[in-house]
């Protein structure tokens, strides 16, 4: 587990052995999972728990913002 990234309380981490598609884990005040290809293209919430809509909003806010350096991220710790 690598956390890559913080903001707003929350920690953006990926893990060293996870499976395909590319997508992030975020934890704090409940979690979430953003796969960073949705059907439309764009990043996209595939699970959350515990977290606010304004929180699941925000966190999917700074996966697209940051869309760049988390792939960049995938592929260092994936190859």
């Amino acid at each position: 587990m690598v956390v890559v990234h913080r903001a707003y309380g929350f920690r953006f981490v990926i893990y060293v052995h996870d499976h395909e598609p590319p997508h992030v884990h975020v934890y704090g005040a409940g979690q979430a999972k953003i796969a960073f290809v949705g059907e439309d293209g764009l990043p996209d919430m595939v699970s959350s728990f515990g977290m606010k809509n304004n929180e699941k909003a925000r966190v999917l806010t700074v996966v697209e913002e940051r869309i760049d350096y988390f792939w960049k991220e995938w592929e260092r710790l994936h190859g």
